[in-house]
């Protein structure tokens, strides 16, 4: 793929060489492996568990665990006209020629991606036809969210993870390792995988032509447990963490818990990620400090399932807001539900920023709110909008779902009503205040209460959609977003599918669907056109279940028992709430180690037992009535319309530099945007404090020289870059030296006295190499020998304001031809600039992008 890197959409996904990747030698491991993501660079690199996984791997001498990314449709075409194989990031090697890939399957609408993967890799897709030689193939597996439920996958996958893999994803490979030395075949690697506890091995159990529950093959081996890390204390964390060059969501991911037990019957993960265990304050504070000395990431989040609900979170946050101000490093909360912050909290994050505010009711009446535990009622949530608008908050969406069990069109009519009441309660005179919905369809998950659930139909889906559209623009202040019906549907069909659905998953990515989960290009079309060819109907999926009839994905074990759910869902048709068990009584899921019984978990060597572990033994936060002035209304401590005022330290402006840098190999890929960031987060991982500007948003004052052409290559780039503390030149240049990805080293650094104003260069000196074939330089030769003798040279190019003409050859101050075959080119930016390597495509246009090497030599700030 390297070689192809400039044809490639957004190259830099694929260059490998972000701060913190890891490079090795595959002579120097036993184990090469991939970890694969099935969907596109910047949605994998949000995704925490993979980063975990990297660093735990890569601590390991022996093992060398790199990454992979489904490329775009572009980038794949590309790949497939120029028989180039999928391959990974850091080495460029092909995927076929590790010994292992393993996936992450986070959502069911990623499935066909996966085979999408395999194939640009030339793997066969099916297990069955990879032979039993376990040196012909790397071994495929996956793990993530969906894995307790992945039945439609089950036979593209030589094994299967349950649950949290930081321990388990080592003994696979340590296994593996011992396989290959020894010569095993692959069936016996996967006899000897499937006794490692979370371990599921699709093959061994048999296929069922009606979608029941798999019947298994192997004595013994009828069930498998979901694994879980029992005390997060002890769970593996990287603070030398992959830092990416753009992501979805771009910060530091501070994994404060897992588990939720709040018990919303709906919620997959809030049962199959039981017991809640929180990492201890002192933990977290000191991983905090650790992760951004080595990242430098200016962007905290508080992560977990339900954040809001950490029992020490104010005694955290108030912790790290102000260590985190004192370098202009924000924090924030996610995952919040109605009522879990208190008021020094939302006084805290209101000085920080203030953008919109988001809230998970679910649903629009406190009925249907009960039917599905959500454990919000109207009074707790008004409390806390009023709160979000006594701080100053003027924007807040809502989250609902639709088609929830014994759900009317009257809790419909629900949901306008509570946008209304929470639009009103800011009071009269506030202006631009903003309340929207957005609204998702509901869709029954496996190991959940709502499990035997009807999914309402596509049509009905639409119409309940329409009739709340109709209702919201009758209202002024009330926006409606909502999720694609149609891919809740498939989502649907898929969230509780059987094997029957594997040739359908096969046939619909041969069909071209692919990037399922992304509006873009969704069609549902080959998806119900593939169901039918193989005889089968989405009712099928999304239709109610018999309570007594099997379940395909019965042998896997979520640890939460049959009983419980069956409990929780008669409670839900009773309209009984069940309260959260970390702060009241006990409900006998199955997780816990209780004096009813012990955990249905595998019993692991060194766990005492399986149970809720937390700071407190009661949430450290207290919430009170908002301020009322005379008349009843919410008085808003309202912010005056300026910028913060940051501290005297931060923008002191100490001393200014000059530093010199090179940009080539890889990192001729990256865009000046990119450099931005790049630089940012060094100078802070380096100890070299920049000042800031003032204003709504601060940023470091850093100034670039001319951007660089994507693909073109430097040996003299620089910034300019004011510090807040006074340093040598030499020093700046120590400590950036390691600090820059692959190809990028500090040359050279110089004290500036300092001013507003950064000249640009007037000449440029670049070397340009044409990478052809040898028979094929005589023509770019020539053509370069005609440019140079000539006078004028018009050239047509396309802008954002249409086609210009004008004469290039003034640019060309000198053109030199080397007796390697290489150009010497000046170029002369006196009166305007135009991008090199589109000059050089104009002068030879015959040449593809990835034919031109072009490198930066000199810059010059006055004639030469």
């Amino acid at each position: 793929m390297r070689e192809l890197l400039s044809l490639l959409p957004k190259p830099s996904r694929y260059t490998g060489i972000e701060e913190g990747s890891v490079h090795k030698r595959r002579e120097d491991v036993a184990i090469h492996c991939a970890l694969a993501f099935p969907d596109m660079y910047e949605v994998g690199m949000s995704y925490l568990g993979q980063k975990i996984l990297y660093g735990i791997l890569n601590d390991r001498e022996d093992i060398w665990a790199e990454r992979v990314f489904t490329p775009c449709r572009e980038a794949g075409a590309i790949l497939r006209s120029h028989n180039a194989p999928l391959s990974t990031l850091e080495s460029d090697t092909p995927l076929a020629a590790l010994h292992l890939v393993g996936f992450s399957i986070t959502h069911e609408l990623c499935y066909t991606n996966i085979l999408y993967m395999l194939d640009l890799a030339g793997i066969p897709l099916r297990s069955a036809d990879r032979g039993d030689d376990l040196a012909a193939w790397p071994i495929i597996m996956a793990g993530g969210g969906c894995t307790l439920a992945a039945e439609p996958m089950a036979p593209f996958l030589d094994l299967m993870v349950l649950g949290e893999g930081e321990e388990v994803q080592v003994e696979i490979i340590d296994l593996l390792a011992k396989a290959r030395s020894e010569g095993w075949s692959r069936t016996r690697y996967l006899e000897a995988a499937s006794s490692i506890p979370g371990v599921y091995v699709p093959a061994f159990f048999a296929d069922d032509a009606q979608g029941a529950t798999p019947a298994p093959l192997r004595q013994g081996y009828d069930k498998v447990v979901r694994r879980i890390i029992a005390d997060m204390d002890n769970a593996r964390y990287p603070a030398a963490q992959l830092v990416p060059f753009g992501a979805v969501h771009n910060r530091l991911a501070l994994e404060i818990g897992r588990g939720c037990t709040r018990g919303c019957r709906f919620c997959q993960a809030g049962m199959t990620y039981r017991p809640a265990r929180e990492r201890s304050v002192p933990n977290l504070q000191a991983l905090l400090e650790d992760c951004l000395a080595r990242t430098g990431y200016d962007d905290v989040s508080f992560l977990s399932l339900s954040t809001g609900d950490f029992s020490a979170l104010k005694t955290l946050f108030m912790q790290t807001v102000d260590r985190c101000a004192e370098e202009q490093v924000s924090v924030s909360l996610p995952s919040l539900r109605v009522g879990s912050i208190d008021d020094d909290i939302m006084r805290r994050m209101a000085g920080i920023r203030r953008t919109g505010a988001t809230l998970a009711p679910e649903a629009g009446s406190q009925r249907l709110r009960d039917v599905i535990n959500k454990g919000v009622t109207e009074e707790g949530l008004m409390l806390h909008v009023r709160k979000l608008f006594e701080h100053g908050w003027q924007q807040v969406k809502l989250y609902f779902m639709l088609g929830l069990p014994t759900e009317t069109y009257e809790d419909l009519d629900a949901i306008v009503d509570l946008c209304r009441k929470v639009r009103d309660a800011a009071g009269r005179g506030v202006r631009r205040l903003q309340v929207t919905a957005a609204v998702s369809p509901f869709v029954p998950k496996p190991h959940t209460p709502f499990q035997w659930e009807a999914q309402i139909s596509l049509e009905e889906i639409r119409a309940r959609v329409g009739y709340l559209r109709d209702a919201f623009r009758r209202e002024k202040g009330l926006k409606l977003r909502w999720h694609e019906p149609e891919m809740s549907f498939l989502e649907g069909i898929f969230s509780r599918g059987d094997r029957r659905l594997a040739p359908v998953v096969e046939s619909a990515f041969r069909k071209g669907a692919i990037f399922s989960s992304w509006m873009e290009g969704f069609d549902l079309a080959p998806w119900l056109e593939a169901m039918n060819e193989h005889g089968l109907s989405p009712d099928e999926y999304t239709c109610a279940r018999d309570i007594d009839a099997p379940l395909a994905w019965a042998h896997l074990d979520s640890g939460v028992s049959r009983e419980f759910l069956l409990r929780e869902r008669e409670r839900a048709l009773s309209l009984k709430t069940t309260p959260d068990c970390r702060y009241s009584g006990c409900r006998v899921c199955g997780v816990c180690d209780t004096k009813a019984g012990p955990s249905r978990l595998d019993r692991l060597p060194g766990v005492e037992a399986y149970a809720n572990r937390l700071n407190f033994e009661q949430r450290d936060q207290q919430s009170h009535e908002p301020t009322l002035d005379d008349n009843g209304q919410v008085v808003r401590h309202e912010a005056p319309n300026r910028p913060p005022k940051l501290s005297g330290d931060l923008v002191h402006k100490a001393s200014q530099y000059r530093i010199w840098y090179t940009k080539e190999d890889m990192a001729v890929f990256l865009s000046q945007l990119e450099l931005q960031t790049i630089f940012e987060r060094a100078l802070r991982r380096a100890g070299l404090p920049p000042a800031f500007s003032q204003g709504f948003h601060p940023l470091p004052l850093l100034s670039f020289g001319r951007a660089l052409p994507v693909g073109v290559a430097s040996r003299a780039e620089w910034f300019t870059i004011i510090l807040r503390e006074r340093f040598t030149a030499d020093e700046v240049r120590q400590r950036l030296e390691g600090r820059l990805p692959k190809g990028m080293r500090v040359t050279f650094v110089e004290e500036q006295l300092p001013s507003k104003r950064h000249p640009q260069p007037v000449v440029e000196v670049f070397t340009l190499r044409y990478l052809a074939p040898e028979e094929m330089q005589p023509t770019f030769i020539d053509a370069w020998r005609t440019f140079a003798a000539c006078e004028a040279f018009e050239w047509t190019r396309d802008t954002k304001k249409g086609q210009r003409t004008g004469d290039i050859r003034p640019l060309f101050r000198d053109i030199t031809f080397e007796d390697d075959g290489s150009l010497t080119l000046r170029l002369d930016w006196t009166d305007f600039y135009m991008s090199p390597l589109a000059l050089a495509r104009a002068v030879f246009p015959e040449a593809a992008i990835n034919e031109l090497a072009m490198t930066k030599l000199e810059q010059h700030f006055e004639p030469a």
